[in-house]
């Protein structure tokens, strides 16, 4: 008599934003058995991603989508030193621009689809998991402040350290409504889990959000939500910020609550540590709101997730995939 096996399907988790913060989760959830989607920003218009979006037509910018397919692929460390190459100052032409954004941006506009060139990369690549852009498009961020004014432009929002009173994000090409890229609302709609973060809040965070397709699947969704809080407040972003003010900013920009666990770092930034001038954009640690968090309907799990290294502040990738494990295998059962 033949024994029946059975298949337990594997947690599927959806992890959405930008930045360097989400390459850092990714690379660490990669290797411990959960069926992994990213989905990441294409509002970015400064450094090396701004120039190619103005220079090659329709290419949504490629730095984080860069980012994100080392940290999914199982390339050997010389490969993915090759593809994150980036030029020297003195190259003029090429100067500051990454090898793999020019790949990207190549096989972009070979294949007239980000979405599509990014699928290709990821089989070459042999990535582990599913890489979407949010949107097959460029957008156009712009932050509305609380003075009445407002600036279009990623990288032009905290230059002026104004009080954000919202953002939003328009098609780079007709000013028009964003649309989802593929497969982007239905991995929303089916997953176990979705992270947010950890990133930029107003840049890296919500100019997803708010496409309204990915807004409307976030409410939708049976999903486990996890928002993983910034460890330090931005300049021109989250000054004066408690953890507990950046999920209220996520609830009001979706007009209802949707948060269902918050992951804290209670460890604290050593006196001195920071390298200012090199992360220049940060500020000082978050503070804590707990009773803040809870009254806004969220779960809060608050331990050490610090990691210090080469002068900056970074999450401890082990240690939020150890948690998100733990979450996600107690939402399933």
């Amino acid at each position: 008599m033949r024994m029946k096996t059975y298949r337990i399907r594997r947690p599927k988790v959806v992890v959405m934003g930008g930045g360097t913060g989400l390459p850092v989760i990714l690379k660490s959830l990669r290797n411990q058995g959960v069926d992994i989607t990213a989905v990441v920003t294409v509002a970015d218009d400064g450094g090396s991603s701004g120039q190619l979006r103005d220079s090659v037509t329709s290419v949504t910018p490629p730095g984080d989508l860069r980012n994100v397919l080392v940290a999914l692929s199982d390339m050997p460390k010389l490969y993915s030193d090759i593809f994150q190459y980036r030029f020297k100052e003195e190259d003029k032409f090429l100067a500051n621009h990454a090898l793999g954004n020019l790949i990207i941006a190549g096989m972009s506009e070979m294949r007239g689809s980000t979405y599509e060139a990014i699928q290709l990369l990821s089989k070459m690549m042999h990535v582990k998991g599913n890489i979407y852009p949010s949107s097959d498009e460029p957008l156009i961020l712009q932050a509305d402040f609380k003075d009445g004014t407002s600036v279009r432009g990623e990288s032009k929002i905290a230059l002026d350290r104004k009080t954000i009173d919202h953002v939003s994000v328009r098609n780079q090409a007709n000013d028009g409504e964003p649309k989802a890229a593929k497969k982007v609302v239905s991995s929303i709609l089916e997953a176990d889990m979705i992270v947010l973060g950890p990133g930029s809040l107003f840049t890296s965070i919500l100019p997803n959000l708010m496409i309204s397709e990915i807004g409307e699947a976030m409410l939708q969704t049976q999903a486990e939500t996890v928002y993983i809080c910034n460890i330090m407040t931005q300049k021109g972003e989250t000054e004066r910020f408690t953890d507990a003010d950046h999920v209220r900013v996520l609830h009001e920009h979706l007009g209802q609550a949707f948060t269902d666990t918050v992951l804290v770092n209670t460890e604290k930034v050593p006196d001195g540590y920071m390298n200012f001038e090199v992360y220049d954009e940060y500020l000082l640690q978050v503070q804590h709101d707990f009773k803040g968090l809870r009254n806004l309907g969220c779960r809060v799990v608050s331990t050490d997730f610090l990691e210090l290294r080469d002068g900056g502040v970074f999450h401890d990738g082990d240690k939020v995939a150890e948690e998100l494990l733990r979450i996600v295998y107690e939402a399933k059962n």
